[in-house]
């Protein structure tokens, strides 16, 4: 077995419980998953997906959907 060190990170409890209800769907731990996430960091050369400021455009009333 290859050694390991530990990462320490500060997550709000309401997106880790989130995070394990799905990991544990998928069948796949926590520390499996940060691996597999900085895996792809090392790959990609940065983070494996799309980091944007979002634009906050108001939507046209055209485009909202009517609850009747």
């Amino acid at each position: 077995m290859s050694k390991t060190t530990s990462i320490f990170a500060r997550v709000e409890p309401e997106i880790k419980e989130q995070a394990e209800m799905v990991l544990n769907k998928l069948g796949i731990s926590m520390s499996n998953a940060i691996n597999i996430f900085l895996r792809q960091v090392v790959l990609q050369n940065g983070l494996p997906f799309e980091v944007k400021i979002p634009q906050n455009r108001p939507l046209a009333i055209k485009n909202q959907s009517r609850i009747l």
